[in-house]
């Protein structure tokens, strides 16, 4: 009889390590599971040396071990979540270092940062989505978010709702970005250096309305009633479109142009250039935002220097409002603007 071998069974899988607790790194760091509680949820009313909190941290890093946020969150009553929805409209570096500021300065108050897609529903119906995630506080950048979105977000948890935009909402925090004074100040700078017949580019992007329009109505307000005449000028964000309105613009009799931004300002500066108009001799270029890239423009660039408060002061409010849902709203005007005049104007 052939005996036909026996395949050998397969070797028993090793066992999996157990995921570290908090008792494991009280052991290791000599201390109790309240220290370690204590130490690793930053609790400030408690306090504890710098040498024992640096054991705790020592021992859960060598361990592996990472606090539960679910039961972190059963314990405070809350989560340490700030839910950022992705901004509807094109950004640019200025808003990109403000919500790196902002998210550094909530991280040091302990708070985890989570950046919610642009993609489904807007304002009110979004506001379902962001709160199935159950943020303790929800900032919302543009306009869109209603009273009732605004009251979903609160009744699932929400401690704090803070808008960043043009107009204040019921029940929310309000930091007002008022895009007015951009343009009124690019306006009032072109018309103190003698400019009478300005321009103002409109994007055409989709999003930016919500900017561009309290823009063109700034430069507007800035010379109502003077000798002063504003012309609204459509463009796309491409060189052709900015060559097309280059070929026409003696025809259009302007001798100034505020741009919107900077980017818009160097797009329409090189086609006027390419078509032979003098800036500033014949036309005056402001833009905003105060790029890098204007002042290596030859000529450099005249802008608006957009100031925004540091991310620090917004973190705190959250912080604040965290801690005393109760408070009544606030309202802040954060958008302040500087005319910074170079060879362009």
């Amino acid at each position: 009889m052939v005996q036909i071998p026996k395949t050998p069974a397969p070797p028993s899988p090793a066992p999996s390590r157990s995921v570290p607790t908090s008792a494991d790194v009280a052991r290791l760091a000599g201390v109790s599971r309240a220290t370690v509680s204590y130490v690793l949820n930053n609790t400030s009313a408690v306090r504890i040396s710098e040498p024992t909190r640096r054991r705790v941290h020592e021992a859960a890093k060598e361990l592996g071990y990472v606090p539960h946020a679910a039961a972190r969150s059963l314990r405070a009553g809350h989560s340490r979540m700030v839910l950022i929805p992705a901004p509807t409209f094109p950004v640019g570096p200025l808003y990109s270092r403000f919500l790196t500021d902002l998210q550094n300065a909530l991280a040091a108050l302990d708070y985890t940062v989570v950046q919610h897609g642009t993609g489904g529903p807007h304002g009110d119906e979004a506001a379902r989505a962001w709160a199935e995630l159950r943020p303790v506080a929800v900032l919302v950048p543009g306009s869109g978010l209603g009273p009732r979105g605004v009251a979903v977000l609160k009744r699932s948890g929400a401690r704090v709702v803070v808008t960043l935009g043009p107009e204040t909402i019921e029940g929310a925090h309000a930091l007002l970005m008022d895009h007015d004074v951009v343009g009124h100040s690019a306006g009032a700078h072109l018309y103190d250096r003698g400019r009478r017949r300005i321009g103002v580019v409109v994007p055409q992007e989709p999003g930016l309305e919500t900017f561009s329009a309290p823009r063109l109505d700034g430069v507007r307000q800035s010379v109502r009633g003077t000798d002063a005449t504003v012309t609204e000028l459509p463009l796309a964000y491409d060189e052709q479109a900015a060559a097309r309105l280059a070929a026409r613009w003696r025809s259009l009799g302007l001798d100034a142009v505020f741009t919107y931004n900077d980017e818009y300002a160097m797009l329409l500066m090189r086609a006027l250039l390419d078509e032979g108009i003098r800036v500033p001799e014949e036309t005056a270029v402001v833009g905003a935002d105060d790029l890098m890239l204007g002042r290596l423009m030859r000529p450099r660039l005249s802008t608006v220097r957009l100031e925004l408060p540091c991310g620090r002061e917004l973190a705190e409010l959250v912080d604040r409002a965290v801690r005393k849902p109760a408070t009544e709203p606030e309202t802040h005007k954060m958008l302040g603007a500087t005319v910074l005049h170079r060879e362009s104007s």
